[in-house]
């Protein structure tokens, strides 16, 4: 038993995940949650820089090796230049978590050219730029695990976030679509569908309200999205799924 122990934490050991808009929120619990389990973590983050060294340095503290990278993932080139800086930097990239993203609430009528084109850009575009960047090594390796972020509103839809809904429900498409695409080359992609999680995009709104229409009472935690993400990462025979982690939220 020790042994077998031993020979599941190395393989953990040897295994790179790379997280979008980690430095925050559900993909900062990813990260500290993939550190924990063992994996090399590679950071990516866009504006908030201080967040994402200081997450870097207390997972090296910890023993894990991790590092962060500055791109904005609505950029092409800057996905490009993401992906080529953690493949030179940890070997491989075994493990995507498209997490990054922006919410705009509010009428649909009201929502402006600019403001479609950066919420489709973060969410959407960019899980398919960075899906795309890492799919060449992961077909070559013949292995790899693409788990994409998306929202109970990408399920059910929700009025005064229309356009969230959109993009969203354009993550779960692309999480059923891919998945199909890439089975053949042992890779995997699945999605998880979180309800209303305390975090600071969400703390816009009246979380009690939310809480009380959640049949279990109350909000999630980052944490609670993390777990998730690391089962669908290791739970091998399970692909083209949506993961509804929701506190019943979407019944």
């Amino acid at each position: 038993m020790l042994y077998y122990i031993k020979t599941q934490w190395g393989d953990c050991m040897s295994k790179t995940v790379l997280i979008t808009g980690a430095s925050r929120g559900i993909g900062n619990a990813c990260a500290r949650e993939f550190a924990k389990a063992g994996y090399k973590v590679a950071i990516d983050y866009n504006k908030s820089e201080d967040m994402a060294k200081a997450l870097v340095s207390e997972l090296q503290a910890q023993g894990c090796d991790a590092d962060c990278f500055k791109a904005d993932i609505s950029d092409a080139s800057q996905v490009k230049a993401l992906v080529d800086w953690a493949q030179q930097r940890f070997g491989t990239i075994d493990i995507l978590i498209n997490n990054a993203g922006i919410s705009v609430a509010g009428l649909l009528t009201d929502l402006s050219n600019e403001q479609w084109d950066e919420l489709r850009g973060v969410c959407l575009d960019g899980s398919i730029y960075c899906s795309r960047a890492v799919l060449p090594q992961m077909i070559r390796n013949h292995s790899g695990c693409i788990i994409n972020i998306s929202s109970v509103w990408g399920v059910k839809g929700a009025s005064f976030e229309v356009a969230y809904s959109a993009v969203k429900a354009g993550i779960i498409g692309l999480t059923l679509g891919l998945s199909k695409e890439v089975a053949p080359s042992g890779i995997r992609v699945n999605c998880i569908a979180p309800g209303v999680i305390d975090t600071d995009m969400s703390r816009c709104y009246d979380l009690k309200a939310l809480a009380d229409e959640t049949p279990l009472g109350r909000v999630g935690q980052p944490e609670e999205i993390a777990k998730a993400a690391l089962f669908l990462a290791e739970a091998e025979f399970i692909t083209g799924q949506v993961l509804g982690v929701d506190g019943g939220f979407g019944m």
